[in-house]
């Protein structure tokens, strides 16, 4: 007699379109269009063309464990390539295309990615690179006809992706390997230093997505039609493209165009009920309706991380769109959720970012990694880790763990008395003046609950007396007659009076690094001296 036992189930991610194309087969992947109108393809449709991705990229040479880079827009094709370039066991290397030729040149450089799958739109940027970076070969373009390479392109082959797939016999196997296989790579923003990349499993993604879709995070149902806004060569589009397809939701991809009226007309002709974005695209779409009118009647829920939101941010969208907001935090090297908020608390607030779901745990530490005695109402370094954590970095020898697994976030945090994580700041943010430290994260959320304000930033300047000085740079979303003191004022009596900025200066347009995060590296180029 033996011990009954469970079968062994590998958790790769092929499972999800698996799963959609027979159980959902008629759900759509909807992908806006520059015309204005939109394409659509059922789950069991696209499935069969991601099987066509492999067997293509199979007749160009690529094997298990290569890596395929893309630089792309959320898009059906883009969708189509992560199935068809992960299901066979290769590694998906996502491209920002608003980073600069030489940052995504560094990044092939590392991935040795020898095909290129490339927007039509952005095939003068990925033939640069490929100029750039000898070991891409192989330009494959999507969303657009297929463009000449002209002078000085002999070295590369170049083909429509579509075209390459009309004429294979798809019988490439999925899923045929460990669950512990990498499957993706992307690297960080290098808002705080040079960018570095993430390796992502099959395994750690497949659980990611499981606590995406647990009630208290994200929740996504059948009946559900997603906007993703975040892009998916940001840490996985947070994750969608696999989370929607496991439910059988819709997933509603913008496209490039993820500006204000874009949005609200995409929304409503595809009765959009929860979308998922940093602050700035929605500051965009409420701009939008403010300035030409108009509802989003079928959206009910907005999801927001990436970056600090404002009270008055978030008061103004709940107020003009009629949704809710819910806040959550992550990193690139998370996979990308932390924590997530509850959609439905009637105390949540715009700068808590909730708690973690299973398989996520906090820890606070002091400077030296040695854990706060006590974890709630304390300020210290955050340390995060699970199952989908980052354990090194790309190409690197030496993990990024401590010996007990906890991953330095390089975040400022406390925790709440109910264990709501709160971001207070990055320690590299940090200003020193005088040789005490100032935290600006503190200063931006009290300005940043001014009714007028849209988005703050603060920075050191460099002082001959004491080193750095804080100003507060502004954009403005209401009055702009607002005087300077009246934006200084909250802060009296909440910081020490040394911590009020020397200046304020007010900026048009917030910048934006590529992720649609404040640039702060480009302010303080401009306004550190």
């Amino acid at each position: 007699m033996t011990d009954g036992r469970i079968q062994t189930y590998a958790l790769t991610l092929d499972r999800f379109i698996d799963h959609a194309a027979k159980w959902h087969p008629d759900a759509e992947v909807v992908t806006a269009l520059e015309n204005g109108d939109a394409a659509r393809v059922g789950y069991a449709a696209l499935r069969a063309r991601a099987l066509s991705v492999s067997a293509a990229l199979a007749d160009l040479g690529v094997a298990f464990g290569d890596r395929v880079a893309t630089l792309a827009w959320n898009t059906q094709a883009h969708v189509e390539a992560w199935y068809g370039i992960k299901g066979m066991g290769a590694i998906c290397h996502t491209l920002n295309p608003r980073l600069t030729t030489a940052q995504l040149a560094s990044m092939l450089a590392q991935s040795k990615a020898r095909p290129l799958i490339v927007s039509a739109d952005l095939f003068p940027q990925a033939k640069e690179l490929a100029e750039r970076v000898p070991t891409v070969s192989q330009l494959l373009v999507i969303d657009g006809p297929c463009p000449d390479l002209g002078a000085g392109g002999s070295d590369l082959w170049l083909n429509a992706l579509g075209t390459l797939m009309e004429g294979v016999e798809s019988d490439v196997r999925w899923g045929d390997f460990d669950e512990t296989t990498p499957c993706g790579l992307c690297f960080t923003s290098g808002t705080t230093g040079a960018p570095k990349g993430v390796t992502y499993t099959h395994r750690g993604n497949y659980l990611h997505t499981l606590r995406l879709l647990q009630a208290d995070v994200m929740g996504l149902r059948a009946t559900d039609a997603v906007l993703a806004a975040v892009p998916m060569f940001h840490a996985n589009a947070w994750g969608l493209p696999f989370a929607a397809p496991a439910v059988g939701a819709k997933l509603v991809l913008p496209g490039r165009n993820t500006d204000g009226a874009s949005l609200a007309r995409l929304i409503n002709s595809e009765n959009v009920t929860i979308a998922l974005g940093v602050p700035t695209v929605w500051l965009g779409l409420v701009e939008h309706l403010e300035t030409h009118g108009g509802d989003v009647p079928t959206l009910k829920r907005i999801v927001v991380g990436g970056a600090p939101m404002t009270p008055a941010l978030m008061e103004r969208i709940e107020d003009r769109l009629g949704v809710t907001v819910q806040t959550s935090w992550g990193m690139t090297e998370l996979s990308p959720l932390g924590t997530s908020a509850l959609a439905n608390d009637p105390k949540r607030k715009p700068w808590s970012s909730g708690r973690p779901a299973i398989g996520v745990d906090l820890l606070l530490t002091d400077i030296d990694g040695k854990p706060l005695p006590e974890q709630r109402n304390g300020e210290g370094r955050l340390r995060v880790r699970g199952a989908s954590v980052l354990e090194r970095y790309f190409g690197e020898a030496e993990p990024a763990t401590d010996a007990n697994g906890w991953f330095d976030t390089g975040d400022l945090a406390r925790l709440d008395a109910q264990g709501n994580l709160i971001i207070t700041g990055r320690a590299k943010d940090l200003i020193k003046s005088g040789g005490e430290w100032i935290n600006p994260s503190e200063i931006e959320a009290i300005v940043g609950a001014h009714p007028q304000v849209s988005l703050v930033a603060v920075i050191g300047r460099t002082d001959p007396k004491w080193g750095e000085r804080p100003i507060l740079l502004v954009e403005l979303g209401g009055d702009q007659s607002i005087t300077d003191e009246e934006l200084l004022k909250p802060l009296h009596g909440r910081v020490a009076s040394w911590w009020i900025p020397d200046e304020v200066v007010r900026v048009e347009t917030m910048p934006l690094a590529a992720t649609g995060k404040i640039d702060k590296m480009l302010l303080r180029a401009e306004h550190s001296n």
